[in-house]
């Protein structure tokens, strides 16, 4: 007595990507995005050395979906970083490898070299980032902040500590309105370039 058994079938994958804000939100955040992607592509032509903070974020409602709002912002680093880094030349300490602690708010005033914090407290816990190298020159830091309350976010801050401490660049963006419940998760990279 012989018999067979055999089994057979197909296995497809799709890949879903999370859908974006629309084309009305990215319109009105591309003042947020042009001026430091002209600023950096200037630098890289004439060859000039530069830093270019730049902030995506994604949003997870509590619902379960995820926006993907990808690049938001390329914005100012910021003189304190600047003075800080200066002075970590000269006595290292161990807050030189801290800048990653996420923050945002509501403030709506453009981003400036002279900011040293949040410009309107959203009341949330900052986020402590992971820390990785995405590349030989681009420093990087994901920090997820969840909310307890209805806002409008409107900017991001990257700091060396929890509370207060310095601000090492401050990004703004159009509204992104979160509920109870949902998260942002933000993806800052500071890209250095070498040049003279």
């Amino acid at each position: 007595m012989q018999s067979n058994i055999g089994f057979q079938g197909a296995l497809t994958l799709q890949h879903i990507k999370p859908r974006g804000p629309g084309l009305l939100w990215k319109l009105s955040n591309a003042r947020h995005v042009v001026p430091g992607l002209a600023r950096h592509a200037i630098a890289r032509t004439l060859g000039m050395n530069h830093m270019l903070g730049s902030l995506r974020l994604r949003h997870f409602k509590a619902s379960g979906e995820c926006v993907d709002y990808g690049l938001v912002s390329t914005a100012l680093v910021t003189t304190a970083f600047c003075a800080f880094m200066v002075d970590q030349l000269i006595t290292e300490t161990s807050a030189w490898g801290d800048f990653k602690y996420h923050d945002s708010g509501a403030g709506t005033t453009d981003p400036n070299i002279t900011d040293t914090d949040i410009e309107t407290t959203d009341n949330q816990s900052r986020s402590t980032g992971t820390q990785v190298e995405s590349s030989a020159v681009i420093y990087e830091s994901v920090g997820t902040i969840s909310y307890t309350d209805t806002l409008a976010i409107t900017e991001h801050g990257l700091f060396n500590a929890s509370t207060g401490v310095t601000l090492m660049d401050r990004h703004e963006f159009s509204a992104v309105n979160v509920v109870s419940g949902d998260s942002i998760q933000f993806t800052y990279d500071l890209t250095c370039t070498a040049g003279g």
